[in-house]
């Protein structure tokens, strides 16, 4: 007998929409709004009823004239044109005849209100009822419910001029369609599944126009009818090398992205089943990389970006800091093509492990699964690894606690000193910069005092008749140049303005004294501080390039800026402290 599936996916279907199309989205749109075209084909072409064959059939018939009738010559205008625009008289008082019965009435736009939400809600019921009732009478003769199908598939798509009207999301969400919707996820006909998954991802997209209250009540709704379990269960029976069951995976992670956008939602859906399908999807070998193998790395990214919880569950549960390490490797002197979906992939794969490392737990096993070796040789011999990987140390590095430590232990264990400073000294855009001060200030300042690590690290700094550190104070001098510039600006802009008004633009200040380059001149200062305490040699350089009280005063105004009582600014109000003590 032949299968449901099979039936439906024939080229001689009764309704030529009802079959769904995914159509690639483009590439600066980024996975973000994907759309389907009834009438397009795969590249984007459209397609016809007609043909080649036909064509070629009807070929011998050159005596016959085809076509509509041409207009009277005899009717030209004075200006040459034909009567009626081009239109025989005929058909002109054929047309008219039509305009005076019709009398005159003009077409008005269907209202969509509540009304017309309950009136989609009850016709959308009795299609799904009479669509399950028919499948289950004649469940070994599908030719006796394709016609319920393609209607319950066509009235799935009505749905779609609820996103325009986001007012009637909580009244929606409160109907019993919300549940009959994501019910149909678990259709046996995967194209009738694939088109709620659609809808819904329709209705959640990011560029519908919701207030917070009408998503947050969508989205309860959604997840209280089991939408996540159905979505990982549909998953399983979509088979990619099928084009429809391509868009419907896609579909399904543009629906998981859309959830994931904050971090209550993402908590919610971020169970070891999800994290564990991402990662399978992520790892699966293709000779070039997919659409969807791009966008789950990209889902998986804004999860684990959303949730520090979600973050410690991948390390913990899905040993998912090991298989982006190995992901990663292949990327250690290769680049990935440039614009492409594989530099895309290879992106979003060094944000997750970015974020994954500044979790305690994450610092820990990037350690153990020897992360540190493998950024090291990324940040020598890589071009696009490069950067990524001196960001990832970064952030490695940073922080507090044991495992924090461990990994800057680790970096000069594994000679990364030599390759960190070698890269200093050279000529480094802003970005390289911020990271390398970053660790070395990380290293500074939690590597054990008397350890080993901890005096090859002043070493390396003191060397070569302090060289390292005339380029820090070199860098200061920069620094402090453009942020002055910038001060000097807000300075008299300030004094423009009400004490009210100023006030209310201080974030705005603050935000152009950080892009002016005020946090590496702050992360300078602090490792200036600390060579300071712990060097005679670098104390002496130190006093005369820069001078005590300037690195004082940039210490305090940090130390001033500490709002937070959390166990973290707390440790760095007690650094802070020390270190102005010792410049006094």
């Amino acid at each position: 007998m032949t299968s449901v599936d099979d039936l439906f996916k024939k080229p001689n279907l009764p309704s030529a929409s009802y079959k769904r199309k995914f159509e690639t989205p483009d590439a600066q749109e980024a996975y973000k709004a994907a759309k389907t075209s009834d009438r397009a084909s795969p590249n984007g072409k459209h397609t016809h009823g007609a043909s080649v064959q036909d064509a070629l059939e009807d070929d011998g018939d050159d005596d016959i004239e085809a076509g509509p009738e041409l207009p009277p010559e005899e009717d030209e205008d004075d200006e040459g044109r034909f009567f009626g625009g081009g239109v025989t008289k005929d058909t002109a008082e054929a047309l008219e005849y039509i305009d005076e019965q019709d009398g005159g009435d003009t077409y008005a736009e269907e209202k969509i209100d509540s009304a017309w939400l309950r009136r989609l809600a009850n016709s959308f019921e009795r299609k799904v009822n009479k669509n399950a009732e028919l499948r289950a009478r004649h469940e070994n003769d599908p030719a006796k419910f394709m016609a319920s199908e393609a209607d319950l598939d066509s009235e799935i798509k009505s749905w779609s001029l609820l996103s325009e009207h986001p007012e009637l999301y909580p009244e929606f969400a409160q109907s019993e369609a919300v549940g009959q919707i994501v019910g149909l996820l678990a259709h046996e006909n995967t194209d009738v599944a694939i088109g709620a998954i659609e809808i819904i991802s329709e209705l959640l997209d990011e560029d519908v126009e919701a207030e917070q209250e009408q998503w947050d009540a969508l989205v309860s709704a959604l997840l209280d009818a089991d939408l996540l379990e159905l979505l990982m269960s549909t998953l399983t029976r979509l088979d990619e090398n099928e084009e429809s069951d391509r868009s419907g995976v896609y579909h399904t992670l543009a629906v998981v992205e859309n959830l994931a956008s904050q971090q209550s939602v993402a908590e919610k859906i971020g169970q070891e089943k999800v994290l564990l399908w991402l990662c399978n999807r992520i790892r699966t070998v293709e000779k070039k990389v997919s659409q969807n193998k791009q966008y789950a790395a990209e889902v998986l990214q804004v999860l684990l970006q959303s949730s520090p919880m979600l973050r410690r569950r991948l390390v913990i549960d899905v040993e998912g800091v090991d298989l982006f390490l190995q992901l990663l490797a292949a990327y250690r002197k290769r680049d990935p093509a440039k614009d492409s979906q594989e530099e895309e992939y290879a992106e979003n794969l060094f944000d997750s492990l970015t974020c994954v490392v500044d979790e305690q737990e994450g610092k820990a096993k990037f350690v153990e699964a020897e992360g540190v070796e493998l950024a090291l040789i990324m940040l020598k011999e890589g071009t696009f690894s490069k950067l990524r990987a001196l960001r990832l140390l970064d952030h490695a590095c940073g922080g507090q606690g044991q495992a924090a430590s461990e990994v800057c232990e680790r970096v000069v264990e594994a000679v990364g000193l030599k390759i960190l400073f070698s890269t200093f000294m050279k000529k480094a855009d802003n970005a390289t910069t911020e990271h390398l001060l970053g660790i070395f200030s990380s290293m500074l300042r939690l590597l054990p005092g008397e350890s080993p690590a901890r005096i090859r690290t002043l070493a390396k700094f003191t060397e070569k008749s302090n060289e390292k550190i005339a380029r820090l104070t070199q860098r200061r001098s920069d620094y402090a140049r453009k942020v002055g510039a910038v001060d000097k600006e807000i300075k008299n802009k300030r004094s423009q303005l009400g004490e009210a008004e100023a006030a209310e633009r201080e974030d705005e200040w603050f935000s152009r004294r950080l892009d002016g380059g005020l946090f590496c001149l702050q992360t300078l200062d602090v490792i200036l501080a600390w060579l300071f305490a712990e060097d005679v040699g670098a104390r002496q350089h130190i006093v005369q390039e820069v001078g005590s009280d300037k690195i004082k005063q940039s210490l305090q105004e940090q130390l001033d800026g500490l709002d937070l009582q959390t166990s973290e600014q707390d440790d760095t109000r007690e650094m802070l402290g020390t270190l102005i003590s010792v410049l006094e």
